[in-house]
């Protein structure tokens, strides 16, 4: 059995994988709860976590034997909305084949630039990609 604690009373995911994970008959769902602590201790690891209602504040212990986290589809970029373009959810738009925003000596690089992929492998590829673009940023604007 799988419980899917989800913060909100919706999915934001698309209709179609929605479907797949509320039709399924060992998929619980666990409406407007977060995670707030893990409960276990050494050797056995992890054995529960306590919830938290996002509507009433009301705290409850569930049991499990593994969780897997995940933040949502939706980059914390706010904070640059008056200075990079953002796209309509919110990622940081780039130059095409590029980490290089309409800021010169500023890159986007993983999860707040990339919107298809999403994945670990492919957000630290795109560092390494921003890495090597400010390198040469910075040799190219080198003073002396």
């Amino acid at each position: 059995r799988v419980r899917l604690v989800h913060r909100r009373d919706e999915l934001r995911a698309s209709k179609i994988m929605a479907a797949r994970a509320l039709n399924h008959p060992k998929i619980e769902v666990l409406w407007n709860r977060t995670v707030v602590e893990l409960l276990g201790e050494k050797p056995k690891g992890i054995t529960g976590a306590v919830l938290q209602d996002t509507t009433s504040g009301e705290r409850e212990e569930i049991t499990c034997d593994a969780i897997f986290y995940a933040i949502g589809h939706r980059p914390n970029t706010e904070l640059f909305s008056d200075s990079l373009d953002l796209d309509e959810n919110g990622y940081i738009l780039t130059k095409p084949d590029s980490t290089k925003t309409k800021i010169p000596g500023v890159f986007a690089t993983g999860d707040v630039q990339d919107h298809v992929f999403r994945q670990a492998v492919t957000a630290a590829g795109s560092g390494c990609m921003g890495a090597i673009e400010a390198e040469r940023f910075l040799a190219e604007h080198e003073e002396g």
